[in-house]
């Protein structure tokens, strides 16, 4: 995905619902129906896949990494983040 391919998203305060997916072989992130189904390449291990997730979704929205806060969903796939 291109960056900022999906800007017009990225309005304060909005939430994102993501499924994530560790250790993929191709990283990918796609929008489905409000969900985003990310890939990455990073272990679930540390918070690794995680700062993946939220590097690869800001990406798409165009914003900066550190804008998007992790709500739910720390130790688990399906995840929500809030831009700031």
């Amino acid at each position: 995905m291109r960056k900022g391919e999906q800007a017009d998203l990225a309005v304060p305060g909005a939430e994102f619902a993501v499924r994530a997916t560790p250790r993929a072989r191709m990283e990918s992130c796609v929008l489905e129906g409000g969900l985003w189904r990310i890939a990455v390449n990073a272990p679930p291990e540390e918070g690794r896949a995680n700062a993946a997730v939220a590097e690869a979704l800001a990406h798409a929205l165009g914003v900066a990494k550190g804008r998007l806060t992790l709500i739910r969903g720390a130790s688990s796939r399906d995840k929500r983040f809030r831009l700031d």
